[in-house]
Order: C-alpha cells, then sequence, then structure tokens
C-alpha cells in the first residue's frame, strides 16, 4: 500500500505549513496543479519552482481527505471495489506531488527547496496519520478483511487486501485513546528530526575543504591534480581543492604520499555530524533510536528491528544477525591478512609505527600494483561515464530487447542526460533520467526512484518516469568523467533499480512496493555483468585511443577481483550490525551514541584500522532514508543475487534471453503481487544457495573434492540439485499479457 505511507520514506525529507499567498504560485500557474503536456508525461521541470509546492501539497491533501471522507461516507456494504480498490485510488496526486518533490529535495537542494522542506514535513505527517489512524476508515478495510475468503477474489487482490489491513495494523490502527494520541507524537517527532538529520550531514560535509598547493599534490595523477584545480577555482580559489565527496576524497587516500595530509581528509570524513557543532547529528540520531523503541513497544514489538523486520524476509532480527555473523567474522580474518601484507610496505616507509584508518587505501593501492600489477588509475582509462552507460543499455538490449533514445526533454539540472526507454517491440516503456555528478546542492551516495511511477489509468498502462542520481568523478578540462571501479559498479547497480521500475507492471498501487531486504536483488545483480569479460570487452575502450580495453589487463581485473574484499566486506557488514544494534534494544533510555557504537564494534573483535562504512552520525541510510534496521538488506540481497547470476552462468550464456524473459516477468515486473521469495523461487526453481555469495567475496572454505563416486552416490547427488526453470538455449516463451486494473473511474 503505497498511498500515505509512501509519503514518509519519499518524504523523510520535507514537511507543509507553507503560505500559499505567493503570487507566482497560484493554482492559475502552477504547473503541478495542471494537467502536463510535456511529451512521455516527464513533469515540466523547466516551469516547477520551489514556491510551486506548497500550494501543490495543500489542494493535494484537500483532496485526498474528500476521497477518504467519500470512503467513509459510503453507507453501501464495505466491498473489496468500494473500499479496498476506492482507497488504493486515492492520494494520487499528493503521491505524485510528493515522488517530485522527494527526488529533487535530494538531488537539488537550493536554499528555496530546503525553506520548503523545513516546512513541509509536520503537515504531511499529520495528514498520513489523520488517515492511517482513522478509525472508521479501519473498520470498513477490516470487514473487507474479515470476510475475504468468502469474496472469490484473485490471488493479486487477496494480496493487496491483507496488505492494506496489516498496514493499519502496523500503523497503529488497533491502538486507543492516549496510545494512539502518543504514536501520532512520535511520528511527527521523527519526521522532522529526520530532516534535521539529513541537513546536519549535508551542511557539515560541505564546511570541511582541504586546500593545498601545488607541492602538495605532484604525485597525484594528473586526472586528479586537474578535478582538485577546477574545484579549487569554481571555489573562488586558488591551488587545489579537496572535498569529502568520494570523487575528490578517494583519489587523495589512494594517491598522496602525504599521511598527515590523509589523515586529516579521512578523520574530516569520519567525524561528519560529530563535530559538537550547530551541526551536530549525536543528539539527533539518540532521540529517534529512543522514538523508535517506544513506537515500536506501542505496536507490541519490544525492538524497533523486530517491528521491521516482520515485515521483510527475514522475519525476525535473529535471522538478520544470523547472516551478518556469518559473513562479519570470517570477512575480519580475511581482512587481518590483508593488512599483514600492506603492513610489510608501511613499516619500510614509517618504521615501528601504527597502521592507520587513513593508511588502508594508499597501501592497497601499492600492493595491488606490486601483486596484481593492476593499476586502478590506468582503469579508469578505459571507464569513461559513457563507455559505462553505454555498456550497461548494451546488456540491457541483451538481456530484454530494450533500447535507449537520448531525447530533448525538461531538465530540473542542466548536468542531467534523458532518455526514451522503448520496449523489445518498440513500444513505450518509460523514461530514464541521468544525474552522474556531485554538487553543493546535491545530498552524497547513489540512489535511483521515480518521478512518476507506473499505474494502471482506464485500463492502460501509464509509463513510468525513472531518475538515476550519483555522485561521480566528474569531467575536468578536456577528459571527460573516468569512473573508478566502485563508480562502474554503482552505475550498474542504480540501473538495476531503474530496470525494476521500469519494468513494473502492477495491477494496484499498493503492490507496487517489494520487501526491504528483497529490493536490492534487481540492482545488484548487475553488478555480476559490470566486470564479466564478455561486457567489459563490448563497452570498456581507452577514452583516447578507443582501443578495446586489452586481454592482459581485463584478466589482471579477474585475479584481483578477490583482493581488498576483507576489508569492503568487513565495512559494510560492520555498519548493517551497528544499525541492528542500536534498534534491538528494548528500553528506551538515555544513550550515549558514540560509546555505543565503540563497545559493539570493539566486542566484535573490529580491527582499529577499519571503521564501518557509516558511523551513526553520519548514517543517513538509517536515519534519513528509510532503512533503519535494514541495512542488512544488502548483504541479504547478495545472496539473492550471486545464486540468481549462477543459473546464467551454467547456462553457459551470461545473456540468456530465456533466464532473462523469467527474472523480467516472474520477478521484476510482478511489484510486491507475490511475495519476494516466491517470486524468486518462480525465477530459480529452488530456495537461494548462500554458497556463491560467500565465494564471491572469499570466504567460503571449498570441501576437497572427491575423485571418485559410486553410481548410486552420483544419483543422490544429482537428485539434490535445484530445479532450473528453463533449459538452455530454450527459446524465451510469450510475454504473458499485462494484469488490467478492475479499477472504476
Amino acid at each position: 500500500m503505497k498511498r500515505i505511507l509512501l509519503l514518509s520514506s519519499l518524504l523523510s525529507v520535507m514537511t507543509l505549513n507553507y503560505s500559499c499567498t505567493n503570487e507566482a504560485a497560484t493554482e492559475a500557474t502552477n504547473p503541478l496543479l495542471e494537467e502536463w503536456t510535456t511529451e512521455f508525461g516527464v513533469p515540466p521541470f523547466d516551469k516547477i519552482k520551489a514556491e510551486h509546492f506548497a500550494p501543490a501539497f495543500e489542494a493535494a491533501i484537500t483532496e485526498h481527505n474528500a476521497e477518504i471522507e467519500a470512503i467513509v461516507a459510503n453507507e453501501a456494504e464495505p466491498t473489496f471495489e468500494n473500499t479496498i480498490v476506492a482507497l488504493d485510488n486515492s492520494g494520487i496526486k499528493l503521491s505524485e506531488t510528493g515522488l517530485i518533490f522527494g527526488m529533487l529535495s535530494s538531488s537539488d537542494l537550493t536554499p528555496e527547496m530546503e525553506k520548503v522542506q523545513d516546512e513541509l514535513t509536520p503537515i504531511l505527517e499529520e495528514h498520513s496519520n489523520a488517515i492511517m489512524l482513522n478509525d472508521a476508515l479501519f473498520q470498513r478495510v477490516k470487514a473487507v478483511y474479515d470476510k475475504r475468503n468468502t469474496l472469490g477474489l484473485d490471488e493479486v487482490q487477496m494480496r493487496l487486501t491483507e496488505k492494506t489491513y496489516n498496514e493499519f495494523v502496523r500503523s497503529g490502527a488497533l491502538l486507543q485513546g492516549q496510545a494512539k494520541e502518543r504514536l501520532k507524537q512520535i511520528n511527527g517527532e521523527l519526521a522532522v528530526l529526520t530532516v534535521d538529520f539529513n541537513k546536519n550531514l549535508l551542511a557539515d560535509q560541505n564546511a570541511f575543504s582541504l586546500h593545498l598547493e601545488a607541492n602538495q599534490v605532484t604525485d597525484l595523477p594528473e586526472s586528479v591534480q586537474t578535478q582538485a584545480h577546477e574545484a579549487a577555482v569554481n571555489a573562488g580559489k586558488s591551488g587545489y581543492l579537496f572535498t569529502l565527496d568520494k570523487p575528490s576524497m578517494l583519489p587523495f587516500l589512494t594517491y598522496s604520499s602525504n599521511r598527515d595530509l590523509r589523515r586529516e581528509l579521512y578523520n574530516g570524513y569520519l567525524m561528519r555530524g560529530n563535530n559538537d557543532n550547530e551541526y551536530d547529528n549525536k543528539e539527533i540520531a539518540e532521540k529517534m533510536a529512543m522514538l523508535r523503541i517506544e513506537k515500536a513497544n506501542l505496536l507490541g514489538f519490544d525492538s524497533y528491528a523486530a517491528y521491521v523486520t516482520d515485515d521483510q524476509m527475514a522475519g525476525t532480527p535473529e535471522a538478520a544477525y544470523e547472516l551478518l555473523e556469518e559473513i562479519f567474522y570470517p570477512a575480519v580474518e580475511s581482512a587481518k591478512l590483508e593488512l599483514e601484507e600492506m603492513n610489510v610496505m608501511f613499516q619500510k616507509d614509517y618504521p615501528g609505527q601504527t597502521f592507520e584508518k587513513s593508511d588502508w587505501w594508499y597501501y592497497a593501492e601499492k600492493v595491488r600494483k606490486d601483486k596484481y600489477q593492476l593499476d586502478e588509475e590506468a582503469v579508469r582509462q578505459y571507464l569513461s561515464l559513457d563507455n559505462v552507460r553505454e555498456g550497461m543499455f548494451y546488456l540491457a538490449n541483451r538481456l530484454y530487447g530494450i533500447t535507449f533514445r537520448p531525447i530533448t526533454a525538461p531538465r530540473y539540472h542542466k548536468e542531467c542526460t534523458v532518455y526514451q526507454v522503448l520496449d523489445h517491440d518498440q513500444s513505450h516503456l518509460g523514461v530514464l533520467y541521468i544525474d552522474p555528478h556531485p554538487r553543493s546542492e546535491k545530498s552524497g551516495g547513489a540512489w535511483c526512484g521515480n518521478f512518476v511511477e507506473q499505474r494502471y489509468v482506464d485500463g492502460e498502462r501509464k509509463a513510468p518516469v525513472v531518475g538515476i542520481v550519483c555522485n561521480f568523478t566528474p569531467p575536468t578540462g578536456d577528459t571527460p568523467s573516468l569512473l573508478s571501479f566502485d563508480e562502474a559498479e554503482t552505475m550498474f547497480h542504480e540501473f538495476g533499480h531503474a530496470l525494476h521500475c521500469l519494468f513494473a507492471d502492477v495491477r494496484y498501487r499498493g503492490l507496487a512496493e517489494v520487501e526491504g531486504d528483497f529490493v536490492e536483488l534487481p540492482s545488484q545483480i548487475m553488478e555480476n555483468w559490470a566486470f564479466h569479460p564478455e561486457i567489459l570487452k563490448v563497452y570498456a575502450t581507452h577514452y583516447r585511443t578507443g582501443e578495446v580495453i586489452p586481454d592482459n589487463l581485463i584478466q589482471k581485473i579477474q585475479r584481483a577481483s578477490l583482493f581488498n574484499q576483507g576489508f569492503t566486506t568487513t565495512e559494510l557488514a560492520a555498519a548493517a550490525l551497528i544499525d541492528l544494534d542500536i534498534h534491538t534494544l528494548k528500553q528506551a533510555t538515555d544513550i550515549d551514541i558514540n560509546a555505543f557504537e565503540s563497545y559493539n564494534l570493539a566486542k566484535r573483535g573490529l580491527i582499529e584500522q577499519i571503521a564501518p562504512r557509516y558511523r551513526y552520525t553520519y548514517f543517513a541510510h538509517i536515519f534519513a532514508g528509510g532503512y533503519s534496521s535494514g541495512y542488512y538488506f544488502y548483504l541479504w540481497a547478495e545472496v539473492l543475487d550471486k545464486d540468481a547470476f549462477e543459473a546464467f552462468k551454467s547456462s553457459h550464456d551470461i545473456c540468456d534471453t530465456a533466464l532473462a524473459h523469467s527474472f523480467r516477468y516472474d520477478l521484476l515486473a510482478q511489484g510486491g503481487q507475490r511475495p519476494g521469495m516466491d517470486m524468486y523461487r518462480t525465477f530459480r526453481g529452488a530456495d537461494p544457495d548462500k554458497k556463491p555469495m560467500l565465494r564471491a567475496r572469499g570466504l567460503l572454505k571449498e570441501e576437497p573434492v572427491v575423485e571418485e563416486e559410486s553410481s548410486e552416490e552420483l544419483l543422490e547427488t544429482v537428485a539434490e540439485l535445484p530445479v532450473m526453470p528453463v533449459e538452455p538455449g530454450m527459446a524465451p516463451k510469450k510475454p504473458a499479457a499485462p494484469l488490467k486494473p478492475t479499477i472504476k473511474k
């Protein structure tokens, strides 16, 4: 059920109590309140201004309230159509406005947008509470739910009915009196604190910079120097400027031989939101954690993590912990071995001194060059942004037959590129925006979301408008944007999310969402193709010479694929663990968040030379991004994605179109119309196996191969193998007709 609940996540960066008297934002001139005439239904970004959002939200809330009142006031007996479907169809304008604002406030948070954001959250949260805690509305939903087995509902209608009822219950519909009022207060406070956390993080990150002179950057690659010089010029300075944006920070940590400067820059990154200044996030994070405990307790759960995981594939925090600990401890041991290798080189440079966190990237690169003869800067020359983008478009065409056509369309920022997406039969599938580079108004990291969601209107599919937003290395001078390994992989990752959005063919809006620990499967499986030799040979060409990436360089990449996996896995699992740690607390008491974090990392034996990927004070995923108690999602979904990719590897064609057809129609197109594990089993023919994931991260100790086996033992082994959904070379089945909605005008 998206309707209002979606606002809490997508609009976790907003609020509404904004004056609607601005002449420029009257209904007559407000593009958000008019019928769009743009090609393919993209938002008219060239006309939308910050002052348009408040009156648009006000009008949308008024419209939504009227729709809810009509459902409640209906004197007819509650039915699936007049209650569940009517509710599913309500709030469309509010959802559409919220999607646009949510994406823009993350990718282009100008001072004007920030002002709107500050003033919008409380009223939106109040509106959400008013609906989800509306007892008369809930009683109608419950009436349909109670007699659902006698209504002749099909599988999808039954799932929508059950999901709608459960989400009302999870939102507090069964609470009474003071408990219900307290839940409203908690939701309102959390909404405001979410905005404050994100604002502080962005401000504290932008407040730090490392300003250097020419003699301090001579050991950096020319491209890194040029990028830093242009950053300085853009900031009105001379010399070279490095920031905490990863495209600026990580090259410096990787190539600068100045240990003191590496330490200064990385410590600036680690201390974001933790500097006891006006942007400090400690108190906010502590308060949010305590409010979440209280909320969970009100709803009948002993911890917030229990509340969150109850609605996910994992089911319980214990199941998530079990997976994380199975990964974390071997990863730490692997990281210790990596550290030993690096420390040999470090001691030559700094005899008797202790290796620090900020030394890792520099000495990892030294080992990579020495042991694998692999220079990441050399690989970058083949990974221009244009190349990587065309590579993922090529892959999507190979797998699914879709194509991407550049179009001229309204853009919210000049750096965006826009593409019409054509299906295998050349019909319109959707529109894709790509916004690749960092800027001061943009949040850090990378994400993908809808500007316009897929839905059905009068029986016809309305195509989505999707955005990929990243913070990749920008172009410098006449040198294009050259991506690192991680950036190229991230591009494929976010593209996987985009395909999930573009392929959506869901009958009811309330069934568009999948479980949180399933949602990363469509994105992470794309990473498996990013550096596969067959795909690399297609898109990785030298940005100057046009030379295809040579086989010997591909071989080096393959040999080094497990290098530094101990570090990467440890920092990821450590972040997921501290997320669960704070959200499995059962009593809302005062907490020192720094001490709590340090204690939990130390008790598990995290080595001093590695920090978790995110510390609490800048852990936007869990305090401002909808992943609270859910950062484990990435590793949970990795079990699925690595096992799913095994199907393609086993078919002897990594772009097997029959498998891709099944992956699209049985999984990506379904949204949440079926439980995630049911969809996965339909595609794979079996439950997921953890071995491929552990093997990919270098954490699996393979059993010795048995050279001889009796025929009886061999037959038993074969009988235990998972059943594949299709045979290699099998022709794709004809696409099933999309489910048509049974929705009245």
